[in-house]
């Protein structure tokens, strides 16, 4: 898989696994990627959290933790993750 198609391998994974994303799903996506300036991996655990947390794709939700795991300083997915933790048990991440 090359590098620069993770996300859509990813996105279209969760679509064959019976999640279906709506076309402006995908789109609110890949725009979120190119506003944050984040990688594919950082946007793929954005939506991997989103969806977990939310159990469905809520824009607002996926926007503030891409936003929060696309800083410079985070530069593996072990980071991403524990910064993600650290947020939501402070409160400081709007759960549903």
């Amino acid at each position: 898989m090359k590098k620069n198609h993770a996300l859509a391998y990813f996105l279209e994974d969760l679509w064959t696994r019976g999640f279906k994303l709506s076309d402006e799903d995908v789109r609110f996506i890949y725009f979120g990627k190119n506003s944050a300036n984040a990688s594919e991996w950082k946007t793929i655990i954005a939506v991997k959290i989103t969806l977990k947390f939310q159990q469905a794709f809520d824009p607002s939700f996926f926007i503030s933790v891409l936003e929060h795991i696309a800083k410079p300083h985070i530069n593996s997915k072990r980071q991403a993750y524990q910064s993600i933790e650290e947020r939501v048990s402070s409160s400081q991440l709007p759960l549903k």
